[in-house]
């Protein structure tokens, strides 16, 4: 078998593979789309494309007095913000500590951070149930804000620091010459510099508390107090629920922020991730 003949072959078995990998990664949320334009409450229909469309289940969602899908809607944004804001704010001041300052249990704190991030969030829920309970913060949205934030710095403090290794310590140095504090430097010449870093970590930061479901239904239990993924699961989680179409409609309003937050911010999430990955 020739060289050219063997290229080819692999190169047809590449294009073959990313067919596969889109045709599964576009198929649900297609399916999930079209779902939500068919008329009825049934998932199931005969064809893949519905034989006529309706915005019913769009209506439905905002004039339907039970669902309460503007309360939740609202809830996830807000929380989402918040946790955001004070996550990333955490996480730049834990990675700017390692990546600029030297001491004794540096290292051990890369590596309790690196081992934490392993862990899987949900091991801890019982014990921050209890600790929540006993500062009276239960059916709260503070306390998913606070839990979110906390949370941040373990998945991504030793991402920025790779990123914040990569600017020169001697702006550092000069800021510090003309009067600068360890918080002026940070504030006014790191923070400048880390734009694709912090959209990085802002939209990883929006995104989980908004699509997040277990924590949410564990904490809330008002329902009009609930996040959007709470109030979706409420929709479908018995027999006597068929609201799948109305679900599906609820779904595709909740991917909308996320999908156009990463359309915009590509180029510089794109930025951030490859700086980030730099060895420090």
């Amino acid at each position: 078998m020739s060289l050219k003949l063997k290229k080819n072959i692999r190169l047809t078995l590449s294009y073959v593979m990313l067919v596969i990998l889109a045709v599964a990664a576009l198929y649900p949320a297609l399916w999930i789309l079209l779902s939500s334009l068919r008329p009825g409450k049934s998932l199931y229909s005969k064809t893949f494309i519905p034989e006529t469309f309706t915005l019913e289940h769009y209506r439905q969602l905002f004039t339907d007095n039970t669902l309460l899908f503007q309360n939740w809607w609202l809830n996830t944004f807000k929380i989402a913000i918040f946790s955001m804001i004070l996550g990333v704010f955490l996480t730049l001041l834990t990675s700017y500590a390692v990546s600029r300052f030297r001491f004794k249990t540096r290292k051990t704190t890369m590596s309790v951070l690196l081992v934490l991030g392993m862990f899987p969030g949900f091991m801890s829920m019982i014990a921050i149930y209890l600790l929540l309970k006993e500062f009276d913060l239960l059916d709260t949205h503070m306390a998913l804000v606070l839990v979110y934030a906390a949370g941040a710095p373990l998945g991504g403090t030793l991402i920025a620091k790779g990123f914040l290794d990569t600017i020169p310590r001697s702006l550092d140095e000069a800021a510090r010459i003309d009067g600068a504090s360890n918080f002026g430097i940070f504030w006014r010449v790191i923070l400048p510099l880390s734009r694709p870093m912090i959209t990085y970590m802002a939209l990883t930061q929006f995104v989980g508390p908004w699509v997040d479901f277990i924590f949410a239904r564990l904490i809330l239990r008002t329902k009009d107090k609930w996040t959007v993924a709470v109030g979706l699961y409420d929709m479908v989680n018995s027999n006597q629920n068929t609201n799948f179409t109305t679900f599906a409609a609820g779904a595709v309003l909740i991917s909308i922020p996320i999908m156009i937050l990463f359309g915009f911010l590509q180029k510089l999430l794109v930025d951030g991730l490859t700086a980030g990955a730099s060895k420090g």
